[in-house]
């Protein structure tokens, strides 16, 4: 199982391209670590490197990028917009794949204790990492910048995390430690760098002072002038976009600009963004404007448009979301081969893939079917006053399409999880009682799936109903194989759940479990039976 940690490396140089290309290279020839973005700006004077690996290696990619970045960085005479405290400023480390907050947190320790030896210089550990509360905060550990560590350093409050209490004029100091996902976000305000600082201090949490707060919670904020572009941003971290969304920073920042009767001209990520920040933001511009919008790569062009993505350089979301820069260094899985490779999976000696995989593409294709026939109707003249049914009906399908085909590889991996548990030792006592445990749950996890499966088709008889009813006659068909389809679907999950239930003791779940199999059976008997004969009532 792939484990990634994301590492976003922010180095005090954005000018010197020779520079930056080669920290490139020392990150991206380190083993292990894949380069996902570099991103430099000349006014800021500083690069942003995002890469992943496993932790192991990602400590080393940054290692390797300090080492190097140590001998052609000298801090003496740096100046830029944005602020800084050393020559490799920040390194965070970031949760991605099958890794938690205290990996990363390990990762931090690492690499803060290996820099400072190597370096022999001062290492501060902040968020996630942060021995103590005052240093949680990266503006707070920055305050006075780069210029006010001399005095600094000399104070017991002050004493590095790393390293010793020592002023290196050519590298400052590093700050590192762990944190969830940050959104690096830069809103572009044709006005000055006051201006836009005024805003950033109206949207802020820290707001003005303590006892004037901004209006964004978990977000950070300044203003700079960005002379490359001729044009002044509200620069901001979202630091949770979960409980401050993309869209929110974006829109509080047009309104105060309004006030000023200032212009908004697009906005910009800097480095790597989470897909479900852009989804979230189109789904509040899909109510807000009343818009009908299903598929996941309109709704990010959706964003893109709505926040001016690509105002100063082309927004790529193929090379700006993280989770599509990352696909490559997971497993792909069933859901990932071709419909040739697949059956021939199927069709080899081995258990899985097996029937509950089959069950879920089948009910994936089922499900698939109805939102065709919502398509062939939607936007169509000759069905046009059922627009409104169809913006109803379709989702539930193309919901269910996608959810449907990642089942295909949790049944595989349910019953995967039975199969190891049957190789555990069992020699002695205590290895018989833990084999027999992991049994039993590798067991329910292989009866969840399929009753999930089927539960999951449940949703769908009645927009199945209606979508016969009301949907393109000349897709009449394509709604009838749907219907076959998903019972059929309904009928492997049953066959899969009986025959795991058979060796599971836990009577209790048994008689649960083959109860609500049985039902969701006998549903999906009568619910074909009713859509096929209203279909045939259909001229």
């Amino acid at each position: 199982m792939a484990r990634l940690v994301e590492c976003v490396p922010n180095f005090s140089e954005g000018r010197d391209k020779q520079v930056i290309d080669a920290i490139s290279a020392a990150i991206s020839e380190t083993p292990g670590c894949s380069l996902l973005d570099v991103d430099p700006g000349a006014s800021t004077n500083r690069t942003v490197y995002t890469f992943v690996g496993p932790p192991e290696a990602v400590v080393e990619g940054a290692l390797n990028a300090a080492r190097l970045a140590f001998g052609l960085i000298d801090m003496s005479k740096h100046s830029g917009e944005h602020p800084r405290t050393g020559a490799l400023d920040l390194c965070p480390f970031v949760p991605v794949l099958n890794v938690s907050m205290d990996d990363c947190v390990r990762c931090a320790d690492e690499f803060g204790r290996k820099l400072a030896e190597m370096l022999r210089v001062p290492v501060y550990l902040y968020g996630e990492a942060a021995r103590s509360d005052s240093r949680r905060s990266l503006p707070s550990l920055r305050s006075g910048e780069y210029e006010a560590l001399p005095e600094k350093l000399k104070r017991a409050e002050w004493a590095p995390d790393f390293g010793p209490a020592l002023f290196v004029p050519s590298w400052g100091a590093k700050v590192t430690g762990a944190r969830e996902f940050l959104i690096a976000y830069n809103v572009n305000v044709m006005g000055t760098k006051e201006q836009a600082h005024r805003i950033a201090l109206d949207i802020r949490e820290q707001g003005r002072r303590k006892d004037q707060p901004g209006l964004l919670k978990k977000v950070q904020g300044m203003g700079w002038y960005l002379e490359e572009a001729n044009l002044a941003q509200v620069s901001t971290n979202i630091l949770d976009f979960e409980l401050t969304p993309l869209h929110a920073v974006y829109e509080e920042i047009c309104r105060d600009a309004e006030e000023l009767k200032l212009p908004v001209v697009g906005s910009q990520i800097v480095g790597l963004i989470p897909l479900k920040a852009l989804l979230d933001s189109a789904d509040f511009y899909i109510k807000r404007d009343q818009l009908f919008i299903i598929e996941e790569e309109h709704k990010v062009r959706l964003v893109i448009s709505k926040l001016g993505l690509d105002s100063l350089g082309p927004f790529n979301p193929k090379e700006r979301i993280i989770e599509y820069m990352v696909k490559s260094q997971e497993e792909g899985g069933l859901i990932s081969l071709s419909l040739q490779q697949f059956v021939h999976s199927v069709g080899a000696r081995t258990a899985a893939p097996g029937g509950g995989s089959v069950s879920a593409a089948i009910a994936a294709l089922g499900a698939a079917l109805g939102a065709m026939v919502g398509q062939m109707t939607y936007g169509k003249r000759q069905f046009e006053n059922l627009d409104s049914v169809m913006r109803r009906l379709i989702p539930p399908f193309h919901q269910a399409m996608n959810e449907l085909l990642r089942m295909m590889d949790a049944d595989s991996t349910a019953f995967s999880s039975y199969m190891a548990a049957l190789k555990m030792p069992r020699n002695t006592a205590e290895e018989l009682k833990r084999r027999e445990a992991a049994m039993q749950e590798g067991l329910q996890q292989a009866v969840a799936v399929p009753l999930a499966l089927a539960e999951k088709i449940s949703i769908l008889w009645p927009p199945l109903r209606q979508m016969v009813q009301y949907g393109n006659i000349g897709c009449k068909s394509d709604a009838q194989v749907a219907a076959k389809a998903l019972e059929t679907a309904v009928f492997g999950a049953y066959y899969n759940v009986l025959i795991n239930l058979k060796d599971v003791s836990d009577e209790a779940f048994k008689l649960a479990t083959q109860r609500r199999v049985c039902e969701l059976l006998q549903e999906a008997r009568d619910n074909v039976t009713s859509i096929l004969d209203a279909a045939d009532k259909r001229p």
